[in-house]
């Protein structure tokens, strides 16, 4: 999310808390057709607004790790000391690299936090090219491990691509994590929260659009075909489809706010988290569980 409405949110939910405690245009002229039931909904669980309400990840080394989240709460002290004050919708590799993607409210560069397999941290740095939103809301891990994705808030028609920092032997954390190609969109996207690989060449992303002018549909779950595994050295097209509006239930009224999603090709289930309006952040938000026909 931005960073002005982020404050906001960051701002309510203190404050929520502690009540609690005491008491862009399309590129076509017409949006592509929906594919309405591809993923069906299968159940949910609370997502605590604390340390849920960002991003999830499954992991799959070592063996039987749980799933992971981030949230406000999720930032380490030492790391939001030094400004980066937001997590986004993580990533692991199949391998067991975890990457966290962070910003800070000004500045020229965004920060991925990687965790390799053995438990130790480091701290990628990629400076913003020309024209590059400072915001760091998603990563995505390719399959085969060498190449995360990340995109920009706001209404967009690219997706970043990155040597994946601690995985990819061109990188280091004394170094400037460079963009390496581009993703372009056959069809604009926007205030993207999160993307997972589902393939070798497939992502899905969940959108917090609130207007529905792109697709038809607010919240819509997006399916990218990408025409080529990304590889570093060129760029891809993507062709954006919306699947389907995310769940948006609550004892509250108001605005929604999509979030992370993650798919585990072990057990085929995706999930995608969904915020709640008003109070019920508390109460309500929820972590949806979909899967496939």
């Amino acid at each position: 999310m931005p960073a002005r409405t982020r404050q906001r949110r960051h701002t309510a939910l203190a404050g929520l808390v502690t009540l609690a405690t005491a008491a862009a245009l399309s590129l076509a002229l017409s949006p592509p057709a929906t594919a309405a039931g591809t993923w069906t909904e299968t159940g949910s669980d609370r997502a605590d607004p604390l340390t849920e309400s960002q991003g999830l990840t499954s992991v799959e080394v070592p063996a039987n790790s749980p799933n992971r989240y981030t949230g406000i709460g999720t930032i380490p002290l030492g790391v939001s000391s030094r400004g980066w004050n937001h997590v986004g919708d993580p990533d692991a590799s199949y391998n067991g690299y975890y990457i966290e993607p962070y910003q800070r409210d000004s500045g020229n560069s965004k920060m991925y936090r990687v965790q390799a397999p053995g438990g130790t941290w480091s701290e990628y740095v990629h400076t913003l090219g020309p024209g590059e939103a400072l915001n760091n809301s998603w990563d995505a891990v390719s399959p085969d491990g060498q190449w995360m994705l990340s995109g920009e808030w706001g209404t967009m028609t690219r997706l970043l691509v990155f040597p994946t920092p601690g995985i990819n032997a061109a990188t280091s954390p004394s170094a400037n994590l460079p963009q390496v190609s581009t993703v372009r969109l056959d069809h604009a996207v926007r205030d993207v929260q999160g993307c997972d690989f589902s393939g070798p060449t497939t992502l899905l992303c969940s959108s917090d659009d609130p207007e529905g002018s792109l697709f038809g549909i607010t919240k819509p779950l997006l399916q990218i075909d990408l025409s080529a595994a990304p590889n570093g050295s060129s760029d891809v097209t993507g062709h954006v489809t919306a699947l389907r509006q995310l769940p948006l239930r609550s004892s509250c009224s108001g605005g929604f706010e999509a979030e992370g999603i993650d798919y585990d090709r072990r057990t085929g289930v995706l999930r995608v988290i969904v915020v709640s309006p008003g109070f019920c952040v508390l109460t309500d938000s929820k972590t949806y569980k979909f899967s496939r026909g």
